[in-house]
């Protein structure tokens, strides 16, 4: 079989070890190796470092918005988030007994041409949450900055959008190891200052008004629940494996996904009780909150520790968006374009620069609609989570690493049943689902009448059952149709 060369990114041979100070030339080659390295412990440092910022305090005003009690919002928040970041350790297996990034070996179930759907549909959710993130950085930095007293213009914005910029895609364009370190250390710095900040909003909390909160409907706490794991663990499915594919063979799997389950959800969870306990305590600043997080989480502060509110914010956004465009530029490289890893995130950081810049100086209401786009495309994430979820259960060995680089392998070009789950589940996702943030997604949720659940206007209308939907459908449907297939390509001989 001919092979491209290593410094394409779509190569089978190992390339050459990367030293820590050096471009990571690997791509979505197989790792060698001699290059396999670090313990599954490690892992807890990115996974951390993504998702320990102060946005997390406002997942208590959002699930609170359902009209459920504080008790139904901790059991919602910690099992949504808590279960969607063990679904990133599940994946994350794929990784250590691939040695290859998530979208090349979710090539095993939907064939190496067929897999180009799901690869599409990860880098433009991976691309477009890097964008939201690094424009919330920006603007975040001149709302505190006008807090302060201080200028926060147009001059202000664009030097805050150039440093978060040059950290997120440098970042991104040196890779694996450079980013490990990098999320060591917003770890340790943001975990720290976020501490002191629950520390100092602490008189803010009123348990009396906090436990007085009616309790909500069963449909209220299931929309809570699905937006916990929407918002979390389902946000990074599509990146498990990227992070756990240097481990070597021998690590342990359990190590794997307890390291990745603890990483991602340990500061959610703790963010998000806090926030219910805030926002639980004040209807006013709960409501603040859900509009503008920032602002409002910024006005509990004494003005000496905004500056380190500031850095707190924008440390936790570059956390997630170094992920984000690490793994959008394998996204992209699995979904065919033949450049080096490094020039891949480049593409991937320009366009976020230009999509941030479009966000910050000129639009006038876009992230409540961009939020909609992210969570229609979380749609057929989740179908195709289930699939690969299953896929990887089903199992029994490790895969054909060539192969997966082969469509005359024994993984096949297209593979038609995944297809047709991942597009089952998408359409009665769709139709399960309702979107307020834009206009132009209201013709979601067109299955609610339909199976009696009261239209777009019922009680179930805001549950949100679609993003659960999609999930079982492609991983059940998985379980079911495909222990034949998946048995065939383990039995050929290599």
């Amino acid at each position: 079989m001919a092979h491209e060369s290593v410094h394409t990114g779509t190569s089978t041979p190992a390339a050459a070890p990367t030293p820590r100070v050096a471009v990571e030339t690997n791509g979505i080659n197989v790792i060698a190796e001699e290059e396999r390295k670090g313990t599954p412990r490690q892992l807890f440092w990115p996974w951390f470092g993504a998702n320990v910022s102060v946005f997390g305090l406002a997942y208590g005003s959002f699930l609170l918005g359902f009209g459920i009690s504080f008790w139904q919002a901790v059991i919602a928040g910690v099992v949504g988030i808590v279960v969607s970041f063990l679904l990133c350790g599940l994946i994350a297996i794929a990784g250590k007994r691939g040695s290859a990034p998530t979208l090349i070996l979710s090539r095993a179930a939907f064939g190496v041409d067929g897999n180009r759907v799901p690869s599409v549909l990860s880098w433009i959710l991976t691309v477009g949450w890097e964008t939201a993130l690094v424009s919330l950085a920006t603007l975040a930095t001149a709302q505190v900055f006008d807090q302060l007293g201080w200028s926060g213009g147009t001059a202000t914005k664009l030097v805050a959008l150039l440093v978060v910029a040059a950290l997120v895609v440098g970042g991104g364009v040196l890779g694996f190891d450079v980013i490990m370190r990098m999320q060591a250390v917003i770890t340790w710095v943001t975990g720290v200052l976020t501490v002191v900040y629950i520390v100092l909003v602490a008189d803010h909390m009123d348990w009396s008004a906090v436990s007085a909160l009616p309790s909500g409907s069963t449909a209220a706490f299931i929309g809570a629940l699905v937006l916990a794991m929407t918002g979390y663990g389902f946000g990074w499915v599509n990146a498990a494996a990227d992070y756990s594919r240097y481990l070597p063979r021998q690590a342990s799997t359990a190590g794997v996904v307890g390291w990745t389950t603890f990483g991602g959800a340990l500061a959610p969870v703790l963010l998000l009780i806090a926030g219910l306990l805030l926002a639980g305590s004040d209807a006013e600043l709960s409501a603040a909150i859900g509009a503008d997080p920032i602002g409002a989480l910024g006005t509990l502060l004494p003005t000496w520790f905004l500056v380190p509110f500031i850095l707190v914010v924008v440390l936790g956004l570059i956390g997630g968006a170094l992920l984000d465009i690490y793994s959008s530029g394998l996204s992209l490289l699995a979904a065919g374009l033949r450049v080096p890893r490094p020039v891949a995130a480049s593409i991937d950081g320009t366009l976020m620069v230009l999509g941030t810049i479009a966000v910050v100086f000129f639009a006038d209401n876009f992230i409540g609609p961009f939020q909609g786009f992210l969570i229609t495309l979380g749609v057929p994430i989740a179908a195709w989570c289930g699939i690969m979820l299953a896929d990887i259960a089903l199992r029994k060995r490790d895969y054909a690493e060539a192969e997966l680089f082969d469509p005359r392998g024994r993984y096949g070009s297209v593979q038609p049943v995944p297809l047709i789950l991942l597009v089952l589940g998408t359409v009665l996702g769709w139709g399960l689902v309702t979107n307020t943030f834009a206009g132009w997604l209201d013709w979601q949720g067109y299955l609610l009448e339909v199976f009696g659940l009261g239209g777009r206007d019922g009680a179930w209308a805001y549950a949100n059952l679609g993003v659960l939907v999609a999930f079982l459908i492609g991983l059940v449907g998985t379980l079911a149709l495909r222990r034949r297939a998946v048995r065939a390509q383990e039995d050929l001989v290599r």
